[in-house]
Parts: structure tokens; C-alpha cells; sequence
């Protein structure tokens, strides 16, 4: 079973700054991409983030200037640093990662539960 588990959200004001983090664990292996989703209240996710095995990254209009994301292969981690947050920002942050599994033939694109974050005007 694949697991990813979210850490770091939370409550911040307009400006702040917050880092997430995200660990894939369980018996997923090769993970060719890691990324991040949100989803706004109300709305669909949408990806916002990706950082393959390469280092090749891919960030939305919406936060580039503001989030870097990076990744720690080697521990199947990935991180979303966010910075100068607006009220607009506020959902729930979900890490997704694109690997195998024991047990199943193709790779898939997996994601964790997710976590809240909250920006304050």
C-alpha cells in the first residue's frame, strides 16, 4: 500500500510564510515526479507544483515568484516552501507522487489526504 503523509500546514497572515512537507512511503518505488495540488474551497485541485527525478520543475502562474518546490529523492520527500501568502492561497495542499507499486504493473499518480492552509487577510 502507498502512503504519502502531509506535514506543515496551518493558520498564517496575508504575507507570511509557511513550508510543507510530504513523505512517500509503503511500497511505492521509482518515482519518476513529486508535486503538490490545492484545493480551494469550493473548487477542483488543481496542481500547482512538480519536481521530476531530473530536477525539472514546473510551478502555476499563480505561485511562481512566491513557492519553490524541491525534493529529497534519496528519502522520497518532497517540500513546497510558500512564501508571501494571499488570502487566495488558502485549501487544502495535497502531495501527490508518480511511481510504482509492489504489485502493479504501471506507474500511477498517487496522492495524500492532504493539508489545511489558511491565510488570514
Amino acid at each position: 500500500q502507498v502512503q504519502l503523509v502531509e506535514s506543515g500546514g496551518g493558520l498564517v497572515e496575508a504575507g507570511g510564510s509557511l513550508n510543507l512537507s510530504c513523505i512517500a512511503g509503503g511500497t511505492i518505488f521509482s518515482i519518476a515526479s513529486m508535486g503538490w495540488g490545492r484545493q480551494a474551497p469550493g473548487k477542483r485541485r488543481d496542481v500547482i507544483a512538480t519536481i521530476t527525478s531530473g530536477g525539472r520543475i514546473v510551478l502555476a502562474d499563480s505561485v511562481k515568484g512566491r513557492f519553490t518546490i524541491s525534493r529529497d529523492a534519496a528519502k522520497n520527500t518532497v517540500f513546497l516552501q510558500m512564501n508571501n501568502l494571499k488570502p487566495e492561497d488558502t485549501g487544502v495542499y495535497s502531495c501527490n507522487a508518480d511511481g510504482f507499486a509492489v504489485g502493479i504493473n504501471r506507474s500511477k499518480l498517487y496522492w495524500g489526504p492532504g493539508t489545511q492552509v489558511t491565510v488570514s487577510s
